[in-house]
């Protein structure tokens, strides 16, 4: 997707913006002091889709090396899309900081939906992309970004979702796969269920199945407070483990929302408790879960959605010391 749409409000306007207008970052901020030793096995990693934030001055005393960034399946017939993700692509790699590239549709748009590709089309499209960006370094790849969310044109074809996977699996060769990537909403469980169920054997060699547990952070749901409108890690886990014993869970993404729809007004106090509150829940998950990718760096001045750790301009936020000192007990 274009700027994640996680929250799913029961009321108010979605408001998607294609791309933020960036200034370069103008404030050196303090440097994050030396780590303590990771207290989990999950590593920590930043989603954006601007370049800029690589050489931003906050960002680099961080020293991440992870990275998420999301291209439209189709992107390889769309100059501008490509020159967007070569710059991006190459400004992370001379930072030495690894992408995980995500597929994903070529409109947010969930009305009308964009049309859902055939595995064919996909094969092709797609299987370009890897040619093109695996010698530069990218050997981490989600499938399909949010598959069950009404954005995606997957979100009521769990089987093509499934077949695009075994599709993915014989195009790139040593590559980490995100095989499945679910949103934290009322349905996932089912969504995976019918998705391992058209993978069939293939389920079993699902290595990776990506969350994004916005829904839980925001509304800071326990497992205790979990329901079947917003189900949570833990029975996200329970379904896949139904079929696959093995697997481990990416948060492909999440974070605090600063500003998204009528439930979740601009508070930049409130993006914080909650950024702190996504670092205490992963802990409960240190057994299943690998890695988490915050979305994003780069926040939209609370204009439509916003999630930035840092303004627009590059100025701290809370966001980013809660980030900060949840960081210290993670892994790079």
């Amino acid at each position: 997707m274009r700027i994640p749409t996680g929250l799913t409000p029961a009321k108010g306007s979605r408001a998607v913006i294609r791309r933020l207008t960036l200034l370069l970052p103008i404030l050196g901020l303090l440097a994050v002091p030396t780590a303590a030793p990771a207290a989990t096995n999950i590593a920590v990693g930043i989603g954006d889709q601007s370049p800029a934030m690589f050489s931003s001055p906050a960002y680099k005393p961080l020293a991440l090396k992870k990275t998420r960034y999301f291209i439209e399946w189709n992107a390889i017939d769309q100059p501008g899309e490509l020159a967007d993700a070569d710059k991006f692509v190459d400004a992370a790699r001379a930072h030495g900081v690894k992408v995980l590239m995500h597929i994903s549709t070529d409109n947010i748009n969930s009305v009308p939906r964009a049309p859902l590709p055939s595995v064919a089309r996909y094969k092709t499209k797609v299987g370009a992309l890897v040619k093109r960006y695996k010698p530069r370094g990218v050997t981490e790849w989600g499938v399909w970004n949010e598959a069950n969310h009404k954005s995606q044109p997957t979100t009521k074809n769990p089987k093509r979702a499934a077949q695009f996977y075994t599709t993915f699996k014989g195009m790139c060769s040593g590559c980490r796969i995100v095989a499945l990537d679910v949103l934290d909403q009322a349905g996932v469980e089912s969504y995976i269920a019918r998705w391992l169920k058209a993978a069939g054997s293939s389920a079993k060699s699902v290595k990776i199945v990506g969350i994004h547990n916005y829904s839980q952070v925001n509304r800071r749901i326990t497992e205790k407070k979990a329901s079947n409108r917003y189900p949570g890690t833990a029975r996200i886990i329970k379904a896949v483990r139904k079929k696959n014993r093995v697997a481990k869970f990416w948060y492909t993404e999440t974070g605090g929302v600063a500003q998204f729809g009528s439930n979740f007004p601009c508070d930049k106090d409130r993006q914080a408790s909650r950024t702190k509150f996504m670092f205490d829940l992963s802990k409960k998950y240190d057994k299943n879960v690998e890695r988490l990718y915050v979305y994003n760096w780069f926040g939209a001045d609370c204009d439509g959605f916003d999630a930035g750790l840092v303004n627009r301009n590059g100025t701290s936020r809370p966001a980013l010391a809660a980030f900060k000192n949840g960081l210290k007990k993670m892994r790079r």
